[in-house]
Formats: structure tokens, C-alpha cells, sequence
């Protein structure tokens, strides 16, 4: 029987920000902050190493996916705002991303309703996303006074073209799913109902292959660049600003209203 039946694997409670089922040939992880729509936070991101940790000790693909009907908001903000030059410098989250694109095995990310921002920079690192008809990828990081940090500005490119990753990242313009379709961003669009089953069957396949084989493949697939080092120096001079602290307390207090 196929792992995606649901026989076969462990649940892991040890975990505050996430849900994670360990199976035999896969990771199941689901970000898990309903109050926040998944927002990334510092606990998260120490957890989501966690898990990086055991697959690098344990290769295996990885399944991605947001609790409830959001992929993740963003990171979040009340962080963001507190952060200076030495945070970004650490690459906070821009060394989680890498860390997880450079997993031995492939990763999938499941995308339903919103990937904004740092939720969109996320499964940006996955090598595959697939997505409902409701999914949004959008960047409002320069609307609140920084980059797209933590690997839009480079893998964006990577995955649309450089004309479409300006239009995103520029332009403020938001990718539905039916242009992240024709753009190459996900692969499919399935109805909300039938995502994970639809991204089960696509590890399915992918564990039906050799597992040498994959992780030869996607080493030769992936190249190295300047990044993320060049994304944490301009980070660190903008996380110093007034306007971004600016910007990051008005949207702060709106969301109070």
C-alpha cells in the first residue's frame, strides 16, 4: 500500500508551530499558526531546522503544506519590525530557505489561499509546488519598507523570468494560480479537496524512483550563486531604516483597528 493511505507513519507533538508526521518514505509537514494565517516566526523557523536536521540525518521527501485554507501570510511582522542590521546580516530566514532547497530529497510544496511574502519566498524553495484555484503568490515586502529577503529576488527569476519577477516584486503585482500555471510557478492546479491526495500521489512517483538517482539529479539541477549573501547585506542596511520601522508599526496598528 502506498504511504499516502495514511498507514505507516508517526505524528510528532513535539512541535508548537508545526504539525509533522514522520513516514517511511516521507515528511509531512504542515505550518500550524491559524491565529497568525500561518505567519513565519522565529519559533518556526528553529522548528522547520529541526526538521530539516532529521531529513539531512534521514533523506526522504519532504510535503509542505499550511494549515487550513492559507498557505502561510508572510513572516511575521512584530518580528520583522524589531529586527536590525545584525538579524539580517544572520540571514534569519534566507539560511532556512537554503537550507531547505539544498535537502537531499525532493520537496513539495502544497499551496492553498495566500503565499505572501516570506510564505511565498518559502515555497519558492521547494523544488515543486502544485496549487488550488484560490492560491496567491504575492510580494509586499518593499510596501513595508525592505527587500524580499529571503530568496524572492533571485529564485523568483529563477522559476518565471526576470520580466515576471519585476512585474511581481516591482510592480506589486499579485500571481493567481492560473498565472502562476502559465508562468511555470506550480505545476498543476487541483480543488482544494484533492490537494494533499494530489501531492501524495506526486511523491508517490517520486518514491518509486531511485533515491540516488533523484538526489544526483537535483544536485546537477541546482547551481550555485551569490545569494544568499547578497540578500542579507541590502537586508541589513534596510532593516536599519526609519521607513521600514515606520511602515511595519502603521500596518501593525491597521491590523489592531
Amino acid at each position: 500500500m502506498s504511504a499516502s493511505d495514511g498507514t505507516a507513519h508517526r505524528a510528532d507533538g513535539d512541535f508548537t508551530t508545526l504539525d509533522v508526521e514522520w513516514r517511511e518514505d516521507r515528511v509531512v509537514v504542515q505550518l500550524h499558526r491559524p491565529e497568525a494565517r500561518n505567519a513565519i516566526n522565529a519559533t518556526m523557523i528553529a522548528e522547520l531546522h529541526r526538521v530539516c536536521e532529521r531529513i539531512e540525518a534521514e533523506p526522504r521527501p519532504l510535503l509542505l503544506t499550511g494549515h487550513g485554507t492559507v498557505f502561510a501570510g508572510g513572516a511575521d511582522i512584530s518580528e520583522l519590525r524589531e529586527r536590525g542590521r545584525e538579524e539580517a546580516l544572520a540571514g534569519i530566514n534566507s539560511r532556512l530557505f537554503e537550507r531547505l532547497h539544498r535537502l537531499r530529497a525532493p520537496t513539495v510544496a502544497a499551496v492553498d489561499g495566500y503565499a505572501l511574502g516570506g510564505g511565498a519566498e518559502l515555497s519558492y524553495a521547494c523544488d515543486i509546488r502544485i496549487a488550488t484555484p484560490t492560491a496567491v503568490f504575492a510580494q509586499p515586502e518593499p510596501g513595508l519598507g525592505i527587500i524580499a529577503g529571503a530568496g524572492a529576488c533571485w529564485r523568483l527569476r529563477e522559476l518565471v523570468g526576470a520580466s515576471v519577477a519585476k512585474q511581481v516584486l516591482l510592480g506589486g503585482y499579485r500571481l493567481d494560480a492560473e498565472a502562476a500555471l502559465r508562468h511555470g510557478l506550480v505545476a498543476e492546479i487541483v480543488p482544494s479537496g484533492e490537494l494533499r491526495e494530489r501531492a501524495h500521489a506526486l511523491i508517490d512517483r517520486m518514491a518509486a524512483s531511485s533515491a540516488l538517482a533523484l538526489r544526483m539529479t537535483k544536485m546537477v539541477l541546482d547551481a550555485d550563486g551569490p545569494h544568499p549573501l547578497a540578500d542579507d547585506l541590502t537586508q541589513a542596511v534596510l532593516f536599519e531604516s526609519a521607513d521600514k520601522h515606520e511602515r511595519m508599526t502603521r500596518f501593525l496598528e491597521r491590523k489592531k483597528r
